[in-house]
């Protein structure tokens, strides 16, 4: 007997049809003896369509934006998950097991104040434990916990995993396995590169490296957790048969299994390849070359809640002046330029240049850390194909390279292709 946290995102849970088969994979683990509790999202479209009331609610006669109460946006779009974990017990209940919804106050699930993208602080596993010994499946609402407010609180976009991971963490679960659309975590975005792989297995560190770089298969907070916590984590796929042959194996489920890379035997040197599209390039051009320069520049940036990814300096050949470049996301440029107009009579630049419609490719292995060559591999295999590099940042495990968004496909494949992820 083992204890189970099993997550079922939007699309598993889109309709009653696929509520009864998730059910079905719940029913399995029960009958299989394991202790489990469930976590599930809205069903899926829900979120969004509460989110769109909440904005066309608030906003004022006449206006052409809104301000809304943090709080009580929280109030509305957290119903989504109320929803889905009744009818899941209404389902489960209809098949003869013993299940009860639950939202994260009655955990309780304790949060910060941060409504609309709070971070968890505490959860007591004791509620929970006691159900398990009483033969309950605890239905548990993801996305939302209570603040310290005593209010709803939800966890930002994607927080049911995050939910789920901390559940399990906090009942000291044997494994926490995360249902999504599709049957794991593949070497690379299929949809671009045919011959991706699913992995087996995959540390930690280089998921969250997948998961931070554009791999949309789990939260990053989500993964995080699981690293801290050391959460065994499988992504597995709520669409296949719930009493295919193997569903039930406890060692080796259909999927791709998170965990620590000591788990990991066979150490590829490359593991996958993760990109991100529409990313600016911003570059300052001729700042001035004095300490404190990158904190008057990054510092206000960080105020506005803009996320700065790869940083390149130029020092000029007399040493006075630098060239400073760097990335954000698409849809901040303006915010970012905003700011930078803002501080330019502090930090004293020439211009400001930037160029949209860039995209980040990047290169991800634990085996890196032992293996020369990995970047020059990846820098000769683009420069074959005349994909010109715009910036490079590293650490350990990956390498990310800026490229103009128009090659960002055959920049996958061909570096999927160069490390042999295509080959069994």
């Amino acid at each position: 007997m083992a204890r189970i946290v099993m997550k079922f995102g939007g699309t598993s849970v889109a309709d009653i049809a696929r509520i009864r088969n998730v059910a079905r994979h719940v029913k399995r683990e029960v009958d299989a003896g394991h202790e489990v509790a469930v976590v599930v999202s809205a069903m899926s479209g829900k979120t969004n369509e509460l989110v769109g009331w909440v904005q066309e609610a608030s906003k004022a006669e006449g206006a052409n934006f809104n301000i809304y109460d943090a709080r009580e946006y929280d109030a509305v779009v957290a119903s989504g998950e109320q929803v889905t974990s009744g009818l899941l017990s209404l389902a489960l209940q209809a098949m003869g097991i013993n299940a009860r919804s639950w939202q994260g106050w009655q955990i309780p699930i304790k949060t910060d104040n941060a409504h609309g993208a709070a971070r968890i602080l505490d959860i007591d596993g004791s509620f929970l434990i006691k159900r398990f010994q009483e033969g309950q499946v605890a239905v548990v609402a993801g996305f939302q916990g209570i603040g310290p407010d005593n209010r709803i609180a939800t966890l930002g976009r994607g927080g049911s995993d995050t939910s789920a991971v901390a559940i399990a963490a906090a009942v000291k679960a044997d494994r926490c396995d995360i249902y999504t659309d599709v049957d794991g975590v593949y070497t690379t975005d299929p949809r671009i590169e045919p011959k991706a792989r699913r992995l087996s297995r995959i540390s930690f560190e280089e998921m969250l490296e997948m998961a931070s770089l554009g791999a949309k298969v789990l939260q990053v907070r989500s993964v995080e957790l699981a690293m801290v916590h050391k959460v065994r984590t499988f992504v597995r796929s709520s669409f296949e048969d719930p009493d295919a042959p193997g569903m039930g194996d406890f060692l080796n489920p259909p999927g791709t299994l998170i965990c620590d890379e000591d788990e990991i035997v066979e150490q590829q040197v490359v593991t996958g390849i993760a990109y991100a599209k529409d990313e600016a390039q911003v570059s300052l051009r001729r700042v001035a070359d004095r300490p404190g320069v990158a904190g008057g520049i990054f510092g206000p940036l960080a105020e506005a809640n803009i996320n700065v990814d790869m940083i390149v300096q130029n020092i000029s050949e007399d040493g006075k002046f630098t060239d400073m470049t760097f990335t954000v996301p698409s849809g901040d440029v303006n915010k970012a330029l905003a700011v930078l107009e803002k501080i330019r009579p502090d930090i004293g630049y020439d211009a400001v240049q930037h160029d949209e419609g860039m995209s980040k490719v990047s290169v991800i292995g634990i085996g890196m850390r032992s293996h020369a060559g990995v970047a020059a591999t990846a820098f000769q295999a683009l420069a074959a194909k005349g994909i010109n590099i715009r910036a490079i940042t590293t650490s350990e495990i990956k390498i990310s390279i800026l490229i103009d968004g128009p090659y960002t496909e055959l920049a996958v494949r061909t570096l999927h292709s160069v490390y042999g992820l295509d080959k069994q």
